[in-house]
């Protein structure tokens, strides 16, 4: 684990439960064993998440962790703030937080363990709603693998109902903890809900920072339900995805058992696949290993697939430099080995339409998945886009 101090130059944009920064961090000797070139002064773009290390102003010396940052991993270019260090003389901050109700501890035994407040648990208001929750009254659940298919999802969603002049599903996003913990990292997150994409968003497992928390997938969606009221959910991971180029060895996994949990809570699953045609990784073209695998193999109850075709979208795909066609075709010789697999999914012909692929345009985040967006890869986002106008299509 890489420590740094820095002092804060200046604090650049915000949003819910995030504050991004410009530090100088601290000069290290050179001499000193091990240092290298990574521990030379520095100006660094910094996150600090407020509700963990308290308010930071200009001039503040604080404690970086920059592990990832220094390999080049996923965390957005950004060190994080692990504490504001006290000035000079002054004792050490009060914590945000001192007391309060809830019990529920996430990211658990680690220095940054929080205690929050579950939904689910005895001192929450909505916790004798809970307690035999056991139904989700059919209630649709889109499943995914990437964070990044959110936004699209939502989208599709809400293009099925205005096309067919129904009301605007009341959709939550049930964030599990395969990525990043907090909500707060998420931008996406907070400019669907502060625009009304979506109504809330509930963290689950380790994951915290949402609307609600709830300890397990299966209690975040039964509170989707019985406490906010959606008409259906959306449950992926949060930004990031770890992946080792195995069979098994990826964050994803997790997207195969949503889909159990929620069939098992009698929701109807809605398996959204990923797809790409520009990625070089020849596992990922077409339909990716993840959701082979995922709902392939580990989830073992069944799911409505949509299967996008891209046949009438075919000049979307002028500036990504693929053949769509040849993608379809790929797509539609993959599909079948989900429906052959031991939950016997249901696949569902999806064609994604011109007036689709306009409503992904006009989506209030950017969209964007391992680096490349719309343009660059259409398929990706027309696909989670066909799974959200299928779960809209089973609202009654």
């Amino acid at each position: 684990m890489t420590w740094r101090g820095a002092r804060i130059l200046s604090t650049g944009t915000a949003w819910d439960g995030a504050l991004e920064l410009t530090v100088q961090t601290d000069p290290v000797d050179s001499d000193v064993p091990g240092a290298g070139p990574q521990h030379t002064q520095s100006t660094l773009r910094a996150l600090a998440y407020p509700a963990l290390v308290g308010p930071t102003t200009v001039g503040d010396h604080v404690l970086l962790n920059t592990t990832a940052l220094d390999r080049g991993l996923g965390t957005g270019g950004y060190a994080l703030v692990v504490a504001v260090l006290p000035r000079d003389g002054q004792p050490v901050a009060a914590s945000p937080r001192t007391d309060g109700p809830g019990h529920l501890v996430k990211a658990r035994y680690t220095p940054h363990q929080t205690m929050v407040l579950g939904v689910d648990e005895q001192e929450s208001p909505h916790h004798s709603t809970l307690q035999d929750a056991d139904d989700l009254g059919g209630m649709p659940v889109v499943v995914a693998d990437l964070h990044s298919a959110l936004p699209a999802i939502v989208a599709g969603a809400r293009h099925h109902a205005q096309t067919h002049g129904r009301r605007t599903p009341r959709i939550v996003y049930v964030m599990t903890d395969g990525g990043a913990l907090p909500a707060w990292f998420s931008r996406t997150v907070a400019r669907l809900r502060d625009t009304g994409w979506t109504a809330a968003t509930i963290t689950v497992g380790q994951a915290y920072g949402g609307d609600h928390e709830a300890v397990t997938v299966h209690t975040g969606l039964l509170a989707a339900h019985h406490v906010l009221d959606a008409d259906l959910a959306v449950v992926t991971q949060g930004p990031g995805n770890l992946g080792t180029g195995t069979r098994w060895g990826f964050s994803g996994v997790a997207a195969g058992e949503a889909v159990n949990a929620a069939a098992t809570l009698g929701g109807r699953p809605v398996a959204s696949l990923r797809v790409s045609g520009a990625d070089a990784r020849e596992r990922h073209q077409g339909i990716s290993h993840h959701s082979l695998t995922a709902y392939g193999r580990v989830a073992l109850l069944p799911a409505d697939v949509p299967v996008p075709r891209l046949d009438q979208v075919a000049d979307r795909f002028d500036a990504a430099g693929h053949d769509p066609l040849a993608l379809d075709a790929r797509i539609q010789q993959q599909a079948p080995r989900l429906a052959a697999g031991p939950a016997r999914h249901t696949l569902v012909e999806a064609p994604a339409t011109p007036d689709l692929a306009d409503a992904l345009a006009l989506s209030p985040v950017r969209l964007s998945t391992m680096g490349r967006g719309l343009d660059q890869d259409p398929a990706a986002f027309l696909a989670a886009a066909v799974a959200g106008q299928h779960a809209a299509s089973l609202l009654t």
